[in-house]
C-alpha cells in the first residue's frame, strides 16, 4: 500500500520494552498540494481477535473482567474492565487466535465463529486492527474454568449475562471496553436469534 500524499523522513525506536514504539518524521501533502511536516508517535503491539459469546435460546452473552492497568491509571477505580474475550494473533489467523483465546480464558470450546467485521480501535497512535467475531455456545461447550494464562499475568472472571443486562452495563457505565461495547451494539441490532 502506497500513498503518494506521504513521504516517511525519518522513524526513531522510542521503546521496545514490551511492544514497539516508534516517532515518525513524515511531510503530508494536504488537500490544497501544500507539503507539510508533522511527527507521530506510532504503538505496534500487532492485531488482535475478540469474540462475543452468545447464547440465542437463553438472552445470554459470556464476557470477562480483568484488572487493566491503563483503565486503572486513566481514573477506572478499581482498574477492573468487563470485556469480551480477546487476544493478540501472535502470528496465527484471526480464527485460530479467538478460539485460542475462548479457551485459555472463558474455557469455552467454540464450534462455529463467525466473523462480522474489523476495526482500527485507536488509529490516532495505535497500529492494532482487531478481526470482530460472534459465536454460539452451549452450557456443554464449557470444558475448563477458563481463567487466562497465570503465567502471562492472567487472572480472568468469567461473567455469565443477559444481553439486556449487558446493555444496560454499558448505558450505565460499568462495561466502558470499546470493543466490547461494539460485539454488544451488533448484537443488540442484528439480535442474537440473527448473530
Amino acid at each position: 500500500m502506497k500513498n503518494d500524499r506521504v513521504r516517511v523522513i525519518e522513524e526513531r525506536l522510542l521503546s521496545d520494552n514490551w511492544y514497539t514504539l516508534k516517532t515518525i518524521a513524515f511531510d503530508w501533502r494536504r488537500s490544497d498540494g501544500s507539503w507539510q511536516r508533522q511527527h507521530r508517535e506510532t504503538y505496534d503491539r500487532g492485531n488482535g481477535a475478540v469474540l462475543l459469546l452468545f447464547n440465542a435460546a437463553a438472552g445470554t452473552v459470556v464476557l470477562t473482567r480483568q484488572f487493566r492497568m491503563p483503565a486503572y491509571v486513566n481514573g477506572c477505580a478499581d482498574g477492573m474492565l468487563i470485556e469480551a474475550c480477546a487476544g493478540l494473533l501472535d502470528g496465527d489467523e484471526p480464527e485460530t487466535c479467538i478460539r485460542r483465546e475462548a479457551a485459555e480464558e472463558t474455557g469455552y470450546r467454540i464450534r462455529q465463529p463467525r466473523k462480522v467485521f474489523e476495526a482500527y480501535m485507536s488509529p490516532g497512535s495505535v497500529t492494532e486492527k482487531l478481526h470482530f467475531f460472534v459465536a454460539a455456545y452451549e452450557s456443554a461447550d464449557r470444558v475448563t474454568q477458563g481463567g487466562g494464562e497465570a503465567g502471562e499475568g492472567e487472572d480472568i472472571e468469567v461473567l455469565e449475562l443477559l444481553l439486556d443486562e449487558a446493555l444496560a452495563m454499558v448505558a450505565d457505565g460499568r462495561i466502558q471496553d470499546g470493543k466490547t461495547i461494539m460485539l454488544l451494539q451488533h448484537a443488540a441490532l442484528q439480535g442474537l436469534g440473527k448473530l
